[in-house]
């Protein structure tokens, strides 16, 4: 669905959020499916159609289970994510206290927006970025590194906090994190069926059924069996994978003008990013994070599977459409001459001769 305007893709956001909800159990299935039928094929030799049936029976035995699972992984993520976020990037909270000018610079802005206060976390890390997490508005959080704090000036680190609030308010943070909550659950499915099938014993004898599922008969559908479970577990996994493709990247351009209405200041918003540009990778960082970051460097093999807009094209909107302009370049540093230092014209030839030159 594309989003057209900034009520368009807060709508959109929240039908996304949906449509993820029901994709993470619809792939759940899906990989338990491949499973059962890989351990039917690998255990027995049978028809196709044979084998098909018999691995939706154990879908249907096996559901409650992988439903109960999904709710389980759900719960925690819902409860606990900004924790295990900031565990993950290694950021710690911050209280008015010990950073007084970023935690008043964010509670102002709160104010004008009309938001609640989210926490305030801080990445001990000398790169430049920052970026938002949370379900809700009890949840909420913004991180900054230590580098972006030390970088940028009060205008500057204003607007990206003003960046990182909008994409809470058009539900960017939220969509982004159940994203990340369907890449992994269903990765964890995937790894615990290949590592089950490992530890298989696949020179135990092999049962033979007949085409109505009783043993002896002929069989034959092990293999195709096989080959079906396998592309199912490979587009379940290349599905949960490649969500974040799905997700508009409009959204940073929407961000990047939310900051601008908010903060009045275009030029401070294209100073920020300009000074982000290309030092913005976390290492300890998974996609799933980066991919909520102002700046992800990670753009894939080509931009077409960028999660952001390259800084340029942002940039590039903000001048045309935001009225801001590019900071002044600036100019080469000059080395003054002392009284000791030759004349830039000794050795020269003037009307009475050479230029003598400084001894």
């Amino acid at each position: 669905m594309q989003a057209f305007g900034l009520y368009t893709h807060i709508r959109a956001n929240r039908i996304r959020s949906g449509f993820l909800i029901v994709g993470l159990f619809l792939l759940v299935y899906v990989m338990v499916f491949a499973g059962a039928l890989l351990a039917e094929a690998l255990t027995g030799d049978a028809p196709l159609d044979v084998l098909l049936r018999m691995a939706l029976n154990d879908l249907i035995a096996a559901a409650p289970w992988a439903t109960a699972g999904a709710l389980v992984w759900l719960f925690i993520a819902y409860h606990f994510n900004r924790a295990l976020i900031a565990a993950t990037v290694g950021a710690h909270p911050v209280t008015r206290q010990q950073e007084p000018k970023l935690y008043t610079l964010l509670e102002n802005l709160c104010i004008a927006r009309g938001l609640a206060m989210p926490r305030l976390y801080i990445v001990e890390s000398p790169v430049l970025n920052a970026f938002a997490t949370g379900l809700n508005d009890k949840q909420y959080s913004v991180t900054v590194t230590r580098g972006l704090l030390e970088a940028l000036d009060d205008a500057e680190m204003e607007a990206v906090l003003a960046h990182e609030l909008t994409h809470i308010r058009n539900g960017d943070v939220r969509l982004m994190v159940i994203a990340g909550v369907v890449a992994g659950i269903v990765s964890f499915v995937g790894e615990f069926v290949f590592r089950g099938l490992t530890r298989m014993s696949f020179g135990a004898p092999r049962r033979r059924y007949s085409t109505e599922g009783r043993r002896g008969g002929s069989g034959g559908g092990a293999f195709a069996a096989v080959l079906i479970a396998l592309a199912l577990v490979a587009v379940a996994w290349l599905l949960s994978q490649v969500i974040r493709f799905a997700l508009s990247r409009s959204r940073e351009y929407l961000a990047d003008a939310g900051a601008v209405e908010l903060t009045k200041n275009p030029d401070a918003m294209i100073a920020a990013l300009l000074k982000i540009d290309g030092r913005g990778e976390l290492p300890s960082a998974p996609s799933s994070v980066m991919e909520m970051c102002i700046d992800n460097p990670r753009s894939g093999f080509t931009d077409l599977f960028a999660t952001h807009p390259s800084i340029a094209a942002r940039v590039d909107r903000l001048v045309q459409y935001a009225g801001g302009r590019l900071p002044a370049p600036t100019p080469a540093p000059t080395t003054p001459q002392g009284p000791w230092d030759p004349p830039s014209d000794a050795g020269q030839p003037g009307p009475w001769g050479p230029h003598p030159a400084s001894s």
